[in-house]
């Protein structure tokens, strides 16, 4: 889209100085020189008027979320070490900068595009990736891309959202919050096997199986029923597989909400799947309430094909929207490696989000995790990992969230 703009631009500037050029020729011998001064103003008011207008069209927005607040947490390693409180940043969703627009093209047809970069709020650094290639390297971290869309669909070119997460945002019982849900087993699952270096298990295209580059993704609604199908190219000579990853996702809306996925990435080097993972999910509104329920299972291999973990990620939850500013939810996780078995967390969180504004949240939300005696990131809920191998200890989070 910045390129078809500029572009655009020159053309239109292009043209402009072909007109003025013409007239100050044509006009040099009859006109005096203030005249054509004033005619070069006009011109030139025209050509800004003009760029002004295009740029209103396409409906340029800057959005953004600043998330911060305060963690504590009882336990902070395998020895049971003493309590810690630090400051949080992005306990309710992800502090994000972002720019997105959107351009009539006529015929039912609209581009679009969209850059969100990542940030913690607590020290003002751009938050780590997970990418292959390294880590703290990427502006726009969450999205870089853009596409069109109409009454067929849409088609999105870029860095983008996977499919696959984004199906299971109403049925996991807290929406995949950025604290104390399964976010992180979701990306944790997905990172050790894609971002080795050159030669080990690696996948440059996926980021902690959310993000994906390089990616190439449908999404439609056909009823009640929204979708998307995502395939991140390889860009390995002699071959369509290796370095590639491929996602699903689709929701049904309807008396009750149904979500399903799967998605795979694949080696670099061998075009072996590192990563399978597939989830399903329900979601049953009864009146001021929510009842929800979320499966997924994470399958990891080495590049050479032998079998690294099989996680389960199991969890209930119920939301209650107890007023008109307040929703209350209580959700239980129970995450486990099949083939480590101690490799096994049960959590517990309450929370409660106060809506100041529509704009505004101030929530709290408390954890309870029962950490097995080999537990990993691949079963945490906490963004930060397990915060105590071994151990049962409480985490406390309170923060306010505000976005724009």
């Amino acid at each position: 889209m910045m390129r078809t703009s500029k572009k655009e631009s020159a053309e239109f500037m292009s043209t402009t100085t072909g007109i003025s050029k013409h007239r100050t020729i044509g006009l040099r011998g009859s006109l005096p020189k203030p005249a054509i001064i004033a005619a070069a103003v006009l011109i030139l008011s025209a050509a800004s008027a003009s760029q002004a207008a295009d740029l209103g069209a396409s409906g340029v927005e800057i959005v953004g979320i600043i998330d911060a607040g305060f963690l504590y947490q009882s336990k902070t390693d395998q020895a049971g070490g003493g309590s810690k409180t630090s400051m949080e940043t992005s306990g309710l969703r992800q502090s994000t900068l972002g720019f997105k627009g959107t351009r009539n093209l006529g015929d039912d047809l609209k581009g679009f595009f969209n850059l969100e970069a990542h940030f913690d709020t607590n020290n003002g650094n751009f938050h780590g990736t997970g990418d292959a290639e390294g880590t703290g390297n990427k502006l726009f971290r969450r999205q870089a891309n853009l596409g069109l869309s109409g009454d067929w669909g849409s088609v999105t070119l870029g860095r983008q959202y996977g499919p696959a997460l984004l199906a299971h945002l109403a049925t996991e019982p807290r929406a995949f919050k950025e604290q104390f849900s399964n976010l992180y087993a979701w990306a944790y699952n997905q990172y050790a096997a894609s971002a080795g270096g050159p030669g080990t298990d690696r996948n440059t295209n996926n980021d902690v199986g959310i993000f994906f580059s390089n990616a190439a993704q449908y999404r439609n609604t056909l009823g009640p029923v929204n979708f998307g199908i995502l395939y991140a190219f390889g860009g390995k000579a002699g071959s369509l597989e290796k370095n590639s990853a491929y996602a699903l996702g689709a929701t049904y809306t309807g008396p009750v909400i149904l979500s399903a996925s799967y998605q795979e990435v694949k080696d670099e080097a061998t075009a072996h799947s590192n990563v399978r993972h597939g989830g399903l999910g329900i979601a049953v509104p009864f009146g001021d309430f929510t009842f929800k329920g979320n499966y997924l299972n994470a399958k990891n291999d080495t590049h050479l094909g032998a079998a690294v973990s099989n996680v389960d990620g199991r969890s209930v939850g119920v939301d209650w929207k107890w007023n008109a500013k307040n929703s209350a939810t209580l959700a239980y996780y129970d995450n486990e490696d099949k083939r480590h078995t101690n490799d096994h967390t049960r959590n517990i969180v309450l929370s409660n989000d106060y809506t100041i504004m529509p704009n505004t949240t101030l929530y709290v939300q408390m954890a309870y995790v029962d950490a097995g005696s080999a537990a990993t990131i691949k079963t945490s809920i906490v963004a930060a990992g397990i915060p105590a191998v071994g151990q049962k200890s409480t985490l406390i989070n309170v923060g306010l969230n505000f976005n724009f």
